[in-house]
């Protein structure tokens, strides 16, 4: 079962690096606090392509690495946003609906079709999410699905979470042929490279603003860089939605580092979603 210690293990590199990019870079403009961890993991990823072993190419890595490059792009850049204006516990608890998008993108894409146990695994995951958006105080039944539109960063997310749930399968595709390893690191230099390019061409980002915060700046960066690694890993080994169901055990971690780093409101409440989809996620891996 190293897919599940691979799986969780991203999970808190996720988690950790949303905390320590909002809490560092958040008086930032939404390119500047994107492009930080972009430039500072940079380096770490052209180190390690040099030892790491070229793979037999499958017919279908090419197409599968061309269309991850903007589709990564425009979720990454919603992502910084969403955590940007909104508190992590209302906009990163919105990504455990990646896996339901993933039930039918994973089909189309990969022919991955996950166990009884498993789609109710992913289900039970979805309720938590909607547990996790409960206001205590104006709870009605479908406010957690107002809170979307009420809140900014919330369908900003969502949204993010329908992007995900493309790349996850293309990127698993491209893994598929070639190696967990080579794409990983070669997709993020490629990846950094261009984004960062893009955002300087178009005067959103100016390269002397980076030089304020190095130590932080490469803080952010080890934590993209072994989040990167640890999923490549973790999703070779199981089914895309499968792996992404544990990997959003993300919110858990980034609820309890929001009440402890920004004093968020309605911490309890929020665990217990979290705890809910903990159950889904047994239920998938047992």
């Amino acid at each position: 079962m190293l897919w599940i210690l691979l799986s969780l293990l991203t999970a808190l590199s996720v988690s950790a690096q949303d905390t320590w990019v909002k809490k560092c870079f958040s008086g930032m403009t939404t390119y500047e606090m994107a492009a930080y961890p972009l430039i500072y993991s940079l380096p770490l990823f052209v180190v390690s392509i040099a030892f790491v072993p070229v793979p037999v190419f499958g017919s279908d890595f090419a197409w599968a690495f061309a269309v991850s490059l903007p589709l990564n792009a425009v979720g990454f850049l919603l992502y910084m946003k969403a955590i940007k204006i909104s508190p992590l516990s209302l906009t990163v608890p919105y990504l455990a609906f990646t896996p339901v998008f993933m039930l039918f993108t994973g089909y189309i894409f990969l022919n991955e079709i996950p166990g009884p146990r498993g789609i109710v695994g992913i289900l039970t995951i979805c309720c938590g999410g909607y547990i996790l958006n409960i206001d205590p105080v104006r709870w009605r039944l479908l406010a957690p699905f107002r809170a979307v539109f009420h809140e900014t960063g919330s369908w900003i997310m969502l949204i993010v979470a329908f992007v995900y749930s493309f790349t996850s399968v293309i990127g698993k595709k491209a893994i598929l042929n070639s190696s967990p390893l080579f794409f990983g690191v070669s997709f993020f230099i490629t990846f950094n490279l261009c984004l960062i390019c893009l955002m300087r061409l178009t005067g959103k980002i100016r390269f002397a603003a980076f030089r304020k915060s190095p130590v932080n700046g490469f803080i952010s960066g080890i934590f993209l860089y072994l989040q990167t690694l640890l999923h490549c890993f973790a999703v070779s080994l199981i089914e895309a939605a499968v792996m992404i169901s544990v990997k959003r055990l993300s919110i858990l971690f980034s609820i309890l580092l929001g009440k402890a780093v920004f004093k968020e409101r309605h911490a309890s409440i929020r665990f217990s979603g979290a705890l809910l989809m903990l159950a889904g996620t047994l239920l998938i891996t047992l």
